[in-house]
């Protein structure tokens, strides 16, 4: 390609493939797809003037990467479908047997010369469709130059950290870098970059200790959203500065996502795109009431219906039918063979997925599989070593099979990555199934207690705390807190609660439902 025709926009059938800002668009509609079809599609119309084999696309879209025919075939339909195309008509992406594939639509190139790119790119910088952030060089407040490289060490790796969340946009680090000596008007850095929000932070060392302050910023409104300041002991400097930055990457993207909801719930959900729609929905699926829990399923079906081939849509639908079969308002059975069939979706969309692998997780402990399970969460964290919400779930089955000390040290990593999480309710109520299959039950109580706090409207925890001092033989309390749950849940009783994920040991399991029927729960 010549040096001054650098961005391509492929036209067809109303259709608009954009090379420069890896957009697919419909008119005037962006069309969300996930990045390997995106790259899969583009070298298909690149190369449509011939059949193009698997090795070809093996080459192209996985880098020489073996991967299995289902896997192909699932991005070609991902393809097709967000092209308005379909695999019986194939008007634009067809399959010759034993051949390979061939764009055959009608396409026009219209190219722009690389200074206009660069131009537009460098003047004009538009606000992605996706939260957009800037890390900017923290500010060295000690005498000492050394703190120097650490502070924009760790910067790197903040950066490096949060371009791995890909649904983030995170500009590059010589960009940011240009600001480094400087006290830069924060709306003005966004605006130069194309960036809604910005972090900035400060690095001070006393002695034996370092001092970290972050903040983050919606440039847009000029409202802080986070502020956090990390105090530390030097003795281990790189085991400091990755704890750091695990924490601070860790603590923005929940933050990010929650000020991301409350910007779009000013617009119907009728009006939303894929991507809002599964903003939206992880809001409602933090606040843990049957309500929410509906809400969510509706907004994350249009994402779906929006967006097929959008592999966390299907993932968090699927979350929410697990939360459906928890709160007892459909059969187990029904809830974990729909979000079967959305985990299976969004792993053949995005083998990548990180939410995809902690809802398989989830699946396979409602079928009891805990072994499998807690390899599944671990599938997921090693996606994203910062799912805090990976860590904290990963304790029920550990709990469930009683490994207590394990449950409990998920739970602590849960908490500590994200002090702040909307599902840290659910990782203290892990901690209490823990404590209630090891006898100690005044922690169970505590754990529970804790969780309610948070969220009074999380009615599982009642489950347990009633058990607990029913083993204690505090049978007031018990029956008192059983009234409490079935007033929240009026469906509650032994045969539901059995039928959810049991204790590994059936000793536990007994010991468990026993106390429920001593603190009254009906048959």
């Amino acid at each position: 390609m010549p040096l001054d025709e650098i961005n391509v926009l492929f036209l067809f059938n109303n259709f608009a493939i954009d090379t420069d800002r890896r957009e697919l668009r419909c008119g005037a509609e962006l069309r969300p797809v996930e990045p390997q079809v995106f790259d899969l599609l583009e070298f298909l119309v690149r190369n449509r003037n011939r059949v193009v084999s698997k090795d070809d696309l093996l080459a192209a879209v996985w880098n020489g990467r073996i991967v299995s025919d289902a896997t192909v075939a699932s991005r070609i339909n991902a393809a097709r479908v967000g092209i308005g195309d379909n695999g019986e008509d194939q008007q634009l992406i067809r399959t010759v047997l034993r051949k390979g594939f061939r764009f055959v639509g009608d396409v026009h190139e219209q190219a722009e010369p690389a200074w206009a790119v660069v131009e537009r790119a460098r003047q004009d910088p538009v606000l992605p469709d996706r939260p957009s952030i800037a890390v900017l060089p923290f500010q060295n407040m000690s005498s000492d130059p050394e703190q120097e490289y650490f502070a924009d060490g760790m910067v790197e790796d903040i950066i490096t950290a949060l371009s791995k969340l890909r649904w983030f946009f995170v500009i590059a680090r010589n960009s940011t870098f240009a600001y480094k000596g400087r006290t830069p008007d924060i709306r003005q850095v966004a605006r130069d970059l194309g960036v809604r929000y910005v972090l900035e932070g400060s690095v001070r060392k006393a002695g034996e200790r370092v001092r970290i302050t972050g903040q983050l910023c919606d440039a847009v409104t000029g409202n802080h959203i986070w502020a956090e300041r990390y105090d530390r002991g030097v003795q281990d400097i790189f085991a400091v500065q990755d704890e750091i930055v695990e924490s601070i990457v860790a603590s923005i993207e929940p933050q990010l996502y929650a000020t991301e909801n409350v910007r779009i719930q000013s617009n119907p959900p009728d009006s939303l795109d894929a991507w809002g729609c599964v903003t939206r929905g992880l809001w409602h699926l933090g606040r843990f009431t049957l309500d929410d829990n509906d809400s969510a399923r509706q907004i994350l079906d249009r994402a779906i219906v929006l967006s097929p081939t959008y592999a966390k849509a299907h993932s968090l639908f699927a979350f929410a039918e697990v939360r459906r079969a928890w709160f007892g308002t459909a059969s187990i059975e029904q809830c974990v063979s729909v979000a079967r069939d959305h985990v299976r979706t969004a792993l053949l969309l995005d083998e990548s997925d990180p939410w995809a692998f902690f809802v398989d997780a989830l699946v396979k402990c409602l079928d009891r599989k805990f072994t499998e399970s807690v390899a599944a969460f671990r599938a997921a964290i090693a996606l994203n070593g910062n799912f805090a919400a990976a860590h904290g779930y990963m304790a029920l089955p550990l709990a469930m099979c009683g490994e207590t000390d394990a449950a409990l040290a998920a739970v602590a990593r849960a908490i500590r990555l994200s002090p702040r999480d909307p599902y840290n309710v659910a990782h203290l109520h892990f901690a209490a199934i823990a404590y209630f299959a090891t006898e100690q039950y005044r922690q169970s109580i505590e754990f529970d207690c804790r969780a309610l706090q948070e969220r009074p409207s999380f009615v599982i925890a009642l489950r347990f705390i009633a058990a607990s001092h029913a083993m204690l033989d505090e049978l007031d309390k018990a029956r008192a807190t059983i009234a409490e749950l079935l007033r929240m849940q009026p469906n509650c009783s032994i045969r539901y609660v059995d039928s959810l994920p049991q204790y590994a040991r059936p000793s536990d399991q007994e010991r468990y439902i026993g106390a429920l029927r001593k603190a009254g729960l009906p048959e």
